[in-house]
């Protein structure tokens, strides 16, 4: 006679497939909080628009104490002044800059005055875990020449936004929001009353360890896509297009980041002809190394510029 065997049922196998697909499963309640809607294009100008100058400029920073320090600034070159030609008409000219700034983790203040009389000063303060004040002025002797701004940043678990007052009744905010690990939405108003100009923007932003890619677009006109790869840990690649359909004015350009033992070496070339390179060259232990150079062929104006910085 046949005896039954009880054969416990054998457990379901689980393929590297579906453990991948579970390590996926996406906490909506517990999404990284995003970058400021004002940063959106970070990578991107980080590669594609560096500090370019043209001419000489030396700086010497002197820290005073841990959180107090003063730098001094020298600058030594040609400014750029309208014309109605096609050629870029220069001058020379050379000031001084003289800074003092404090920094303290909840507390940081950055003041710069020039000695055509020109004052700047920035201020970035905590008041609370999540809220934030952030401030800059430029006070100048000519007339319309001076403004102010201050933006409040109020920071969420998955969501950012700021409040924006600015004198010539300056009213702006903007909301940006992370809907998965990788991707966020943002918006933003604004309504300058002394120009009788009002504006409304969208942005979304996509971003891996690997890439970054972005695109806004706004009711003055604006159109900006950007796309950042990360090709090693020391070299990344950028792009972007600009396209304004009220001027129909389109620029797209290329640029790289390059990150060696002892320098960073940033350019890029853009659809108009124009190419640029940045280098920072760390010679010694706070000593600095600046060459800046920008080729435009098509106006004919080439900037060339050197410079040290001392000091941390």
């Amino acid at each position: 006679m046949a005896t039954a065997l009880n054969v416990p049922p054998t457990a379901p196998i689980t393929t590297p497939q579906q453990m991948k697909k579970e390590e996926e499963k996406v906490d909506y309640l517990n999404l990284p909080c995003p970058i400021p809607y004002e940063e959106i294009h970070r990578e991107a100008l980080m590669s594609l628009k560096p500090e370019l100058f043209e001419g000489m400029r030396f700086d010497f920073n002197k820290g005073l104490s841990p959180k107090f320090s003063l730098s001094h600034s020298v600058f030594m070159g040609p400014m750029e002044i309208p014309s109605q030609s096609s050629e870029t008409i220069k001058i020379p000219t050379a000031h001084y800059e003289f800074g003092a700034n404090f920094i303290d983790p909840k507390l940081m203040l950055f003041g710069r005055i020039l000695t055509d009389g020109r004052l700047n000063a920035r201020l970035k303060c905590d008041l609370t875990e999540n809220l934030s004040l952030k401030a800059n002025a430029q006070i100048s002797s000519e007339p319309h020449m001076s403004h102010g701004m201050a933006t409040f940043d109020y920071k969420g678990t998955d969501y950012r936004s700021q409040f924006q007052l600015g004198n010539g009744a300056l009213f702006g905010a903007n909301y940006i929001q992370s809907v998965t690990p990788h991707l966020s939405f943002g918006g933003e108003v604004f309504w300058a009353g002394q120009h009788r100009k009002s504006g409304i923007g969208y942005a979304a932003r996509y971003n891996t360890e690997k890439m970054v890619a972005t695109g806004q677009v706004a009711s003055t006109g604006l159109v900006a896509l950007s796309y950042v790869q990360k090709v090693s840990e020391k070299v990344s690649l950028a792009s972007d297009f600009m396209y304004n359909y009220m001027s129909r004015d389109v620029t797209a350009s290329f640029g790289y980041d390059y990150i060696l033992r002892q320098c960073r070496l940033r350019g890029k070339i853009d659809s108009n002809g124009v190419a640029a390179a940045f280098l920072e060259e760390r010679l010694n232990m706070g000593l600095n190394f600046i060459l800046s150079a920008e080729l435009d062929h098509s106006k004919k104006d080439y900037k060339f510029g050197f410079g040290l910085t001392v000091g941390e």
